[in-house]
C-alpha cells in the first residue's frame, strides 16, 4: 500500500465514528458534559516515563517579537479539566487528541484519541464501577476483575512489589530470561517494577475480561491520593484487556502542597537520570490552592478502544494516518 493512502479502512472508520457515537452517549445519559482545553500549555509533566513533544511561540503580548517561549502539546488534558472543576465545573468528560514523545508500534501513536473523565464525589472504586459499565455499554463485556497491585505481583511472579529490593527484582527478570544490563544499572526501582509489570505481568491480565489492578505504589501515582490504609500506596488504578493497557484512573490528589512536593521529586528523580527538569505548572497549583472538590478521574486511550471493539491488532488499523505516514 503507497504511503500517501490512509492506514484504516473506509469500513472501519464509519465503525469507528458509530463508536465514538455511543461514547457521547453514554456521558450524555449520566448529565456529564463534554468540554474542551487547550492542546497546548506553558508548562508539561513532570513525570519520569514521559515526554512532551514542545514547539515555540514568538506572539505573546509581553514578549519580545525576537524571544520565543516554550509550549508543551499535552499529554493529556488532565490538569485543564481540574482547573476547571477548581473554577466550580461538575462532571465532565473530553474527547481530544493527546501527543506523547516515544517510539510508536502497533499499540501506540506519539498522536493519538483520549476520552478523559471527572467525576465529583467518586473514588476510584466508584469510578471503576462506572467504568465497567463504560466497557459493558461500548464493548458488550459481561463482567470484570480487581485485584490489588501487592496481590497481583505476588500471583504472577511471587514477589512483593512493596516490600522487595532491587536485587530480588532482578532476580526475578533473569529467571524469566528478561534480563538487559541497562536494568542493572538503573538504580530507580520502580523502573524494575514498571519493567515486570509490562513485560512479565499484563500480558497474562484481562484475557477473558476486563482487569482493573488497584493501589499502586505511591511513587508511581503522583497525582493520586494516599491510601489511609497503607501510606505505600496511593488511591490509582489501571484496567487491562486481552493484552492492552486501556485506562488510567486516580482518586485525584487535592492538596496543593503535596502536589508540589510530588512534582518536586519527579525532577529530583529526573536529574538524576540526567534528564531535563520541567516547570511546574503553576496555574495547575494555583487552581489547586484555590480547591479542588474530591472527585475521581480516569483517561482511556480511545485508539486501543476501537482497536479492541473491531478485533485489529495493530493500531494503525484504527488511525487515518498513523505517524510513519502523517
Amino acid at each position: 500500500m503507497s504511503a500517501w493512502q490512509p492506514s484504516m479502512s473506509w469500513q472501519d472508520a464509519k465503525l469507528r465514528a458509530k463508536i465514538l457515537v455511543s461514547v457521547r452517549s453514554f456521558f450524555s445519559a449520566r448529565d456529564v458534559i463534554e468540554v474542551e482545553t487547550p492542546l497546548f500549555s506553558n508548562s508539561t509533566i513532570t513525570d519520569v516515563h514521559l515526554d512532551a513533544f514542545t514547539t515555540d511561540y514568538n506572539y505573546f503580548s509581553d514578549s519580545d517579537i525576537n524571544s520565543s517561549t516554550t509550549l508543551y502539546a499535552q499529554t493529556s488534558p488532565e490538569y485543564a479539566m481540574k482547573r476547571l472543576l477548581a473554577a466550580g465545573y461538575g462532571c465532565c468528560f473530553q474527547l481530544c487528541k493527546a501527543f506523547r514523545h516515544e517510539q510508536h508500534g502497533h499499540h501506540h501513536n506519539p498522536e493519538f484519541t483520549m476520552l478523559e473523565w471527572y467525576r465529583l464525589g467518586f473514588d476510584h472504586f466508584q469510578l471503576m464501577d462506572e467504568l465497567a459499565e463504560f466497557l459493558q455499554e461500548v464493548l458488550g463485556c459481561k463482567s470484570t476483575e480487581r485485584i490489588s497491585y501487592q496481590a497481583l505481583f505476588l500471583r504472577e511472579v511471587g514477589i512483593d512489589p512493596l516490600n522487595t529490593t532491587k536485587a530480588q527484582l532482578l532476580k526475578v527478570i533473569k529467571e524469566y530470561g528478561a534480563f538487559s544490563d541497562w536494568l542493572a544499572a538503573d538504580n530507580n526501582k520502580d523502573t524494575l517494577l514498571q519493567f515486570i509489570m509490562a513485560e512479565l505481568i499484563e500480558p497474562k491480565v484481562g484475557k477473558e475480561v476486563p482487569c482493573f489492578v488497584y493501589n499502586f505504589p505511591a511513587s508511581q501515582a503522583s497525582l493520586a491520593k494516599i491510601c489511609t490504609e497503607d501510606a505505600r500506596v496511593a488511591e490509582r488504578f489501571e484496567c487491562y484487556f486481552r493484552g492492552l493497557e486501556l485506562a488510567n484512573g486516580f482518586n485525584e490528589l487535592t492538596n496543593a502542597e503535596q502536589q508540589v512536593d510530588r512534582f518536586k521529586d519527579d525532577n529530583n528523580k529526573r536529574a538524576e537520570l540526567s534528564m531535563a527538569q520541567r516547570p511546574i505548572d503553576k496555574n495547575f497549583i494555583d487552581a489547586l490552592s484555590h480547591g479542588l472538590p474530591t472527585c475521581a478521574g480516569v483517561a482511556l486511550g480511545i485508539d486501543r478502544l476501537i482497536m479492541l471493539a473491531l478485533n485489529r491488532d495493530s493500531i494503525e488499523q484504527v488511525l487515518s494516518f498513523p505517524i510513519d505516514r502523517a
